[in-house]
């Protein structure tokens, strides 16, 4: 007979990992027992030498499908006397603990066939779960991972759901969510006097009632606010013109794309859908994981009716995705139920709905009923509320696929918190606080690293609120107390204003020295990089705003070998919203006269030539706006890329003959006053105001231009340094086009390229960036 003791860390929590180390344990003859510590979990197994390296072994070879148990530790020990066989003990607290926070989780296939079974006691009921689904992150308030930690602790559990909770051969086994109709959440439909349209505010509390006028609502033309594991969404029917109308015109939101939400009709290849969008296995592989993204995929070339889909292979009727989805794009952002109560509303609506996030533009999504009231009410009377509370906000993940992977344009549910582990060792504690846009936090501590989820834009007084919010969350989840904050250089982000004020030591670090080191941070190596960081606009170490920058080196030891010509946009930031500034600026420094009959032209023109108020900028992402507005594709943006996006859209329009022969730009590059090497966009404005050519050609000639003059910098630098190793980050890359362009011209000339796999190319980066790069990381190059 021995004795061993074994620590477990990783993700091992909120998975069913103890149920099965009780069921391998019992069926090995084991004694001894298994216990939750916070963080991490603690075995004593006793019996023969073979069976207690059978069951080691089978620790990590058989475990749950959502655990990731490492073995922190194993040692013999002294012989005791083990009672009772073998048992699943009380959790307890632990110092130095090693935790991880389960992410939330969709249906598993056990649960929906409960759901969908008229003899089961959870038939539709719209909170089934298991040890392997349901809400984690969204719903633990504190460690270690026990129900009475969760804000299902006000759920008193009934005799049935009791029993399945302590029986080990149960799947519910010390499942912490779980619920039935009996002692579970229950669903409120509200809809909310106005005084007008709905004289008397009504509230119904009843499961199928609730789900039903929810329904009826929707197929009436209506907007209803739902709420799900990390938020809510407002919905409409996708295929109701006027309703999208309204949704957008309530909401602000004219032109960007909204998010669709499908059933999912259980074929192999969602058969439905592929009526609207373009599928490849990968799409929906992606679309079906457990994280339930929004995955970005090709429309049709033209939306077709659609049939829409009952579980009982019936059909309502006839319905189309109308073409105010995703105006002016050749892609649209689709999604599949990540909740049961989704899988039931897209079961009864019968079609598919667009679901886009419950905020106000910019702003964190909501997740209080009497706050998406108050501050949605303009848009709606109408809301699907219940009663489990979300502990923090996880908005939708989203992915678009480049290069044939999936990479990341938004961390949400289902992915965060994003646990990394770093190839050193941190000096201390360390918060970082990422940028002004698309802003993530993240906290660094010995060898590791996690990454908030989504927070966004931090100009409103909510995004502020929510981001300290989760400053403290995460600090206090974790039990890591930072004792330094990074930051971003720009002394005028909200983040960098925050990090000032907190008390701490801080490091303020260069937007785009933190991109490169987000490359490097993911994909390390001892060779020294060449990143492209091609952006929108961040302060640069000479004081101006740079966005289409090249750095040679490692983390804090980047040398600027590579930028684009500057130009200087009139009205400053303004130019984020009116790319017609960034066009007039790229005419103007070439001498040539663009939209001279515009108001204010000759004003405009004079304060450029006297720079007041025109800030000089080496951004690619305003080069992109310049190109969209001297296309005549848009003038005024209503979202951040709009530009951008709708001049990659038009790539896609060109004819296979300008596939088969590019129309290419050589772009000259020089070397600066500074020493580095300068790309020169002279030549695409006449290319780009010739109005003899379609815009798809002029498009396309723009991309294949800049990726020829990324690779022709590449080449210059290998020959200079002898790189071989690419790093691309930066919001530009988010554009598929310009992307697999770059990847496909880089490989051929034998270069190694990286795009982020686990982390945002876009300014998401930032914050782990700013670890990297303020760390020891450099002392391994």
């Amino acid at each position: 007979m021995k004795t061993i003791r074994w620590v477990l860390i990783g993700q091992v929590q909120g998975v069913g990992f103890r149920p099965f180390v009780y069921r391998l344990a019992t069926a090995l003859r084991l004694s001894g027992w298994v216990k939750n510590q916070v963080g991490q979990v603690e075995i004593v197994a006793q019996g023969d030498s073979n069976r207690l390296a059978k069951f080691s072994h089978d620790l990590l070879d058989k475990a749950p499908p959502l655990a990731k148990p490492k073995i922190a530790w194993c040692e013999s020990i002294e012989e005791i006397a083990i009672s009772n066989g073998f048992q699943i003990l009380s959790s307890e607290r632990t110092e130095n603990a090693f935790i991880h926070i389960p992410p939330d989780y969709a249906p598993c296939e056990d649960c929906l066939k409960e759901f969908y079974n008229p003899a089961d006691r959870r038939y539709y009921y719209p909170f089934v779960n298991c040890t392997q689904c349901g809400p984690r992150f969204t719903i633990i308030k504190s460690l270690p991972y026990d129900r009475l930690n969760t804000s299902m602790a006000h759920f008193p559990l009934c005799p049935d759901c009791q029993a399945e909770y302590e029986n080990p051969g149960d799947r519910r086994f010390h499942a912490e969510p779980v619920a039935c109709p009996v002692c579970g959440p229950m669903l409120e439909f509200s809809n909310v006097s106005d005084g007008v349209a709905n004289p008397v505010q009504q509230s119904i509390k009843n499961n199928e009632v609730a789900l039903d006028t929810c329904v009826q609502v929707l197929r009436a033309g209506g907007i209803v606010a739902v709420k799900g594991i990390g938020g809510y969404h407002l919905m409409c029917d996708a295929g109701n013109d006027e309703a999208v109308k309204r949704l957008r015109k309530l909401k602000h939101r004219p032109h960007k794309p909204l998010a669709v939400l499908f059933a999912d009709d259980q074929s192999s290849d969602l058969s439905h859908l592929k009526s609207f969008v373009v599928l490849e296995k990968h799409h929906i592989k992606l679309l079906r994981d457990t994280i339930r993204p929004i995955v970005l995929v090709n429309l049709k070339v033209k939306i077709p009716k659609l049939k829409l889909w009952t579980p009982n292979n019936g059909h309502l009727g006839v319905q189309s995705c109308c073409e105010g989805i995703a105006p002016g794009l050749r892609e649209v952002g689709v999604m599949l139920p990540c909740s049961p109560l989704h899988f039931w509303l897209m079961d009864a609506f019968g079609g598919p709905l667009v679901a886009t996030s419950a905020n106000v533009s910019g702003e964190p999504i909501l997740t209080e009923a009497v706050e998406v009231e108050k501050r949605l009410g303009h848009i709606t009377t109408h809301f699907l509320h219940h009663n489990r509370p979300i502990v923090r906000p996880a908005d939708d993940s989203v992915f678009r696929f480049i290069q044939g992977l999936p990479r990341p344009i938004r961390l949400g549910r289902g992915c965060t918190p994003l646990e990394l582990t770093l190839p050193f060792e941190l000096p201390q504690p360390t918060l970082a606080v990422g940028g002004q846009k698309k802003n993530t936090i993240a906290l660094g501590w010995h060898n590791r690293i996690v990454i908030s989820a989504h927070i966004g834009d931090l100009g409103s007084p909510r995004s502020q609120k929510i981001f300290a919010q989760v400053i403290d969350d995460l600090q206090g989840l974790y039990g890591v107390k930072a004792e330094r904050v990074v930051c971003d250089a720009h002394p005028n982000y909200s983040s960098s204003r925050w990090a000032r004020q907190s008390g701490l030591p801080v490091y303020p670090v260069f937007h785009h020295h933190a991109h490169a080191a987000a490359i490097a941070g993911e994909f390390h190596s001892p060779t020294p990089w060449l990143i492209f960081t091609w952006d929108g606009v961040g302060l640069g170490e000479d004081g101006k705003l740079w966005g289409g920058e090249a750095f040679y080196g490692s983390p804090s030891h980047w040398q600027r070998v590579g930028t684009l010509r500057s130009f200087a946009p009139p009205g400053g930031d303004k130019a984020g919203r009116e790319p017609w500034r960034s066009a007039l600026a790229v005419c103007w420094e070439i001498g040539c006269h663009w939209q001279e009959d515009m108001a204010n032209y000759d004003l405009l023109h004079h304060a450029w030539q006297r720079q007041i108020n025109c800030p000089p900028t080496s951004a690619i992402g305003r080069l992109f706006d310049a190109a969209a507005a001297l296309t005549g594709l848009v003038q005024r943006a209503s979202f951040e890329g709009q530009g951008p996006m709708m001049l990659e859209a038009a790539c896609q329009e060109e004819s296979s003959t300008l596939k088969r022969n590019p129309m290419l730009m050589i772009l000259p590059i020089h070397t600066n006053l500074e020493g580095v090497m300068e790309i020169d966009w002279e030549p695409l404005i006449p290319m780009l105001l010739d109005s003899h050519q379609p815009v798809s050609v002029r498009a396309r000639c723009f991309h294949d231009s800049l990726a020829h003059s990324l690779l022709n910098l590449a080449k210059r630098f290998r020959d200079k340094y002898g790189v071989i190793q690419i790093g691309l980050s930066g919001g530009v890359f988010q554009n598929r086009v310009l992307c697999e362009l770059v990847f496909s011209l880089l490989k051929a000339e034998g270069f190694q390229v990286f795009l982020g796999e686990k982390i945002p190319c876009n300014d998401a980066a930032l914050s782990f960036g700013q670890i990297i790069e303020i760390s020891t990381f450099a002392k391994n190059f």
